[in-house]
């Protein structure tokens, strides 16, 4: 495998990536706007970007940076946004990959392309048709479609990855916030609640990249990736530090905490839900082999 080009190489999934890519023995070369040492400091992922001088015998390109999920977006145009940052600036990109060479291009993308939700025993496969829920699955949505077309166009091999929530050692969002308030010794209040979520640790994540830029069977294909089992809200629960409880408190605990906490429908319907993913296209064609929930490192 020839030099790999990371972009958004020092957030959470694009540190442990680079540092895998090493220990590896796999030259990287990782950008980001934010100056760190070893990594080259980009002005803008934006049109402005003259990427030519960066992809000078690069064989492939693994897209991380983007505009992310945002609970409570204060932009007045939040599509534009999302729009301008994960659409316009990786087809950008891609294009400039596909005028000096570059052979492959990964982007990593979301598992909400596909929806907010699944069906018991009905997980989301790669082949299903997109439904994407909200500006930022959207803009993700219309990235995934563009690349696939300059692929098209130029012969540029497109790799597709829709990750669900990622979580591991040093991880922030909902999950470290989880953490938090385990430190209180709060019970648990979803013990009674037997839903299956998808989730997918940082290394299974980035082994899967690894695969996908690599691969022969990954070119052009979408890949649905996932640690190998689901859990339940409770079990993320608990492993962020919450106490376990009987049934009577998580019931009495589910009556006053969620009001108290008023909670929007949407996030009640996403802790409650079912959200699970299908990865066996993922482990036939890429011969990835994810390992399980890591309930010591949620």
């Amino acid at each position: 495998m020839g030099t790999t080009l990371v972009t958004g190489a020092s957030g959470f999934v694009g540190t442990f990536l680079m540092e895998e890519m090493k220990r590896r023995n796999l030259p990287v070369i990782g950008v980001t706007r934010s100056a760190k040492p070893e990594l080259l400091t980009i002005p803008t992922y934006g049109k402005a970007m003259e990427w030519g001088p960066l992809l000078n015998d690069v064989d492939t390109v693994v897209h991380l940076a983007a505009r992310v999920h945002v609970m409570k977006d204060r932009e007045q145009n939040p599509l534009q946004e999302f729009r301008q940052a994960n659409v316009e600036a990786t087809l950008h990109l891609a294009r400039a990959a596909a005028r000096h060479g570059v052979r492959r291009m990964v982007f990593v993308s979301t598992i909400k392309v596909n929806g907010e939700f699944t069906q018991p025993g009905h997980p989301f496969k790669a082949e299903d048709d997109p439904m994407p829920n909200g500006p930022y699955a959207q803009s993700k949505a219309e990235a995934e479609a563009g690349l696939l077309q300059i692929g098209r166009e130029t012969g540029l091999e497109v790799v597709i990855l829709r990750p669900p929530l990622v979580y591991g050692p040093g991880h922030k969002g909902n999950l470290a916030t989880l953490a938090d308030w385990a430190k209180f010794g709060f019970p648990s209040p979803f013990g009674a609640v037997q839903n299956r979520r998808s989730l997918v640790h940082v290394s299974n994540l980035c082994s899967a990249i690894i695969a996908a830029c690599k691969h022969p069977n990954a070119a052009n294909q979408v890949f649905l990736i996932a640690d190998s089992s689901s859990v339940s809200t409770h079990d993320i629960f608990l492993a962020s530090g919450w106490r376990k409880s009987s049934r009577l408190s998580d019931a009495i605990f589910q009556r006053t905490l969620l009001p108290l906490l008023k909670l929007k429908k949407s996030t009640r319907e996403r802790l409650l839900s079912d959200l699970e993913v299908d990865t066996e296209k993922a482990k036939f064609l890429l011969e990835w082999t994810p390992s399980p929930f890591m309930s010591e490192k949620a």
